[in-house]
């Protein structure tokens, strides 16, 4: 099973990037969608996140915007909420790989936004980062509902900047070119590695399958 992991900054396209892939038969992990699981109604991650973090729990479930006021732009408070979840969304990550390995899945990917910046790289037999030009990037971003050039530039500063996540990356999917052109990328990418394996990934999934 080959293990991509896929990743890009806000406002790069990663979101339809991945909706492609799951349109071409790939597996995709959502690691958005996981925590808001976690921190959602009923959620495993609610109550020591509501002990951290006084106020910011409405019913069964963490409000996220409340939550975000308090660790915005407050560096000691975002790594109090990471040391709770980042656990939580690793067990997450991994069931998901042992999943897929059950199924005999040639190839899966792991929808990261924080791919390189967690180190979850690590555990990826290559990299795809989806890219634009930055002027796209901030129309794309500023146009969202309540986005403002302030938390944009914040957003920003937690981030791996494009150009060095781009040098890292072993495929470029470039989205400013329009979706047909992001999806032949994709296409190219799915065709390359769904006939490729390799020592490390194969003792990898062994140790996930059995892990």
């Amino acid at each position: 099973m080959y293990i991509l992991g896929l990743t890009g900054s806000v406002g790069m396209g990663k979101s339809t990037a991945a909706e492609d892939f799951r349109h071409c038969g790939v597996s995709v992990y959502d690691a958005d969608a996981s925590v808001h699981s976690l921190i959602g109604p009923g959620g495993c991650a609610v109550e020591a996140v509501g002990e951290a973090f006084p106020g910011v729990i409405k019913g069964r479930a963490v409000d996220r915007r409340a939550l975000g006021a308090q660790v915005f732009s407050d560096k000691m408070a975002l790594a109090r909420l990471e040391a709770i979840l980042h656990p939580l969304a690793n067990a997450s990550r991994l069931g998901f790989l042992r999943q897929a390995a059950k199924r005999r899945a040639k190839l899966v990917a792991l929808d990261v936004p924080l791919l390189f910046e967690v180190g979850a790289d690590k555990m990826c037999d290559g990299v795809a980062v989806v890219t634009a030009p930055k002027y796209l990037q901030k129309l794309r971003v500023l146009s969202r509902p309540g986005m403002t050039e302030e938390r944009f530039d914040q957003i920003l500063k937690n981030q791996i900047l494009d150009a060095e996540k781009r040098s890292r990356a072993d495929f470029i999917i470039q989205t400013s070119l329009g979706r047909k052109f992001s999806l032949i990328c994709i296409k190219n990418i799915i065709t390359f590695v769904r006939d490729r394996s390799s020592y490390r990934s194969i003792t990898r999934n062994l140790w996930v399958a059995n892990g």
